[in-house]
């Protein structure tokens, strides 16, 4: 077996029985067949529920900043989102180009954008988990690396407490669940890399996606940051010599680019008027006091991750994938070593530093309602879920070592991925009643305005649809006008009164 100087890649045992004979070859040949079967069975549940999730995205309707958005687009375009962002709302131009791109396609743009964003998420987590396993000098069944990419997916997408703005609300999906997994592809090349010249390119690669988080999401930057520079730090422990050159350089231009995406969105016109806004200019993140209850507030945060037991699900893919990848008899040089405990705690180490250095950025905007803003947790739970994975796939691998026979340990992971998903599909399937009937409610109140419009009415009554707290004009019974502005700028209407019933 090829291995990278100074990694020693342990053998696979010898089957009970001696060589290759035509007894040890019928077993091979019902093993593959039986973990085939198993790993297309379970690989429907996660896909199905994927599947019903995105269909459920027809059901979604613009609400929020996303009234905003939609008249700024019309008139505009994308680049005028663009420059809002950048001159008026918050510097992040990033985050107005993907707003932008579905902004142009005003109710179908939301409709579509679970789909889109569900597939690019799954399309980019297999290609991850299959190039990790061959960097790693590993090779799995079949069908084995969608199904643990479908669990990532399906386990970040629905276990979180809000779903619908994880996944459906456009508005907060780019910059919080969307993010994440873009700066996960930005490994991809150096991954595949095998020469200079991959190297150069996937170095290129990550310092233009660095400016771009720089400039989309500031936690997801720091999310990025942290890993990078655990990498520099801890490379010499956690990768194979051939590698460590390599992945460091390209950590730190990830980083430079990152930095340079962030000095951007700071300085610009849309930055200083948001601290101006939120009072940012006067206060200190970095103040003991505000320190402290960021501490106290992701502790509350890590309590309910901690408890939500479908992550199991994540953890039990993880287990699946250790108990049946084997190691290669030959082929790429191994430049992900594996070392269970270094890598199990350089990934708890980022997200738990991750995890409290982005409540720390975000409470001086939340205060508090830090706690329960679960969108901004999404940045670093995508890290979390792939902890649980890589963690599972090294339990699976020990008992596989330790146990020749490992088919009750096989069924209960399998039963486990089961459960997790059926636990999942239960509040996924409320959620999309709540989505329907909001649903039918603001086309009946988009016809209404609409017709009023087209009669040349400057006012019209407005009643609020709330789906999964997202705001909503008149919020707070008619106390908070916002967007009811934007609204009435999306219709042409001068403005919208507050109303109680639907017309």
């Amino acid at each position: 077996m090829t291995a990278a100087p100074g990694v020693a890649i342990p053998r696979e045992p010898v089957p009970a029985g001696g060589g290759p004979g035509r007894g040890s070859g019928r077993s091979r040949g019902l093993h593959r067949s039986w973990t085939g079967v198993l790993t297309a069975v379970l690989c429907l549940l996660p896909l199905g529920l994927l599947v019903a999730g995105a269909w459920l995205g027809r059901h979604v309707r613009p609400s929020a900043d996303e009234w905003c958005f939609l008249p700024k687009v019309r008139d505009l375009g994308v680049w005028g989102m663009v420059e809002k962002f950048y001159v008026t709302d918050n510097g992040r131009i990033g985050n107005g180009l993907l707003v932008g791109l579905y902004a142009q396609f005003p109710v179908a743009g939301h409709q579509w954008f679970a789909l889109i964003s569900g597939v690019v998420m799954l399309g980019v987590l297999w290609a991850l988990t299959v190039l990790v396993l061959r960097r790693s000098g590993r090779t799995a069944p079949r069908g084995m690396p969608l199904l643990v990419a479908s669990m990532i997916t399906a386990v970040f997408l629905f276990a979180t407490p809000n779903t619908y703005k994880t996944f459906y609300w456009p508005a907060a999906s780019v910059s919080h669940t969307l993010a994440p997994v873009l700066a996960c592809a930005a490994a991809l090349p150096l991954l595949l890399a095998r020469g200079r010249r991959g190297r150069e390119i996937a170095l290129a690669v990550v310092f233009a996606s660095g400016v771009f988080m720089g400039t989309l999401s500031e936690e997801a930057s720091v999310v990025c940051l942290v890993v990078l520079a655990g990498i520099v730090l801890l490379g010499r422990w956690i990768l194979t010599e051939r590698a460590r050159a390599a992945a460091r350089w390209w950590s730190l231009a990830g980083m430079a680019g990152i930095g340079i995406g962030t000095l951007v969105l700071m300085t610009s016109p849309g930055g200083r008027r948001r601290r101006e806004r939120f009072g940012l200019e006067s206060t200190s993140m970095l103040a003991p006091e505000s320190l402290v209850a960021s501490l106290r507030g992701y502790a509350h945060i890590l309590e309910t991750v901690l408890t939500t037991w479908q992550y199991a699900g994540a953890l039990a893919a993880g287990v699946l994938l250790g108990l049946l990848a084997r190691g290669r008899a030959a082929g790429a040089p191994v430049l992900l070593p594996v070392r269970p405990l270094l890598w199990t705690g350089f990934g708890t180490l980022a997200f738990l530093v991750s995890g409290y250095l982005c409540t720390v950025i975000t409470y001086p905007v939340f205060g508090a309602r830090v706690m329960t803003a679960q969108r901004t947790w999404n940045d670093y739970l995508l890290l979390y879920v792939l902890l649980l994975v890589g963690a599972g796939a090294f339990l699976g691998r020990a008992a596989r070592r330790r146990e020749r026979r490992t088919g009750v340990a096989t069924a209960v992971a399998a039963v486990v991925c089961a459960v997790a998903v059926g636990g999942l599909a239960v509040p996924l399937h409320d959620l999309g009643q709540d989505m329907r009937v909001r649903a039918q409610k603001w086309d009946r109140q988009d016809r209404f305005l609409r017709a009023q419009a087209a009669a040349g009415a400057k006012s019209a009554p407005y009643t609020p649809l709330s789906v999964a707290g997202t705001l909503e004009p008149f919020g707070g019974k008619g106390r908070k006008s916002w967007p009811a502005g934007c609204v009435a700028d999306y219709y042409r209407l001068d403005r919208v009164t507050y109303s109680t019933r639907l017309p």
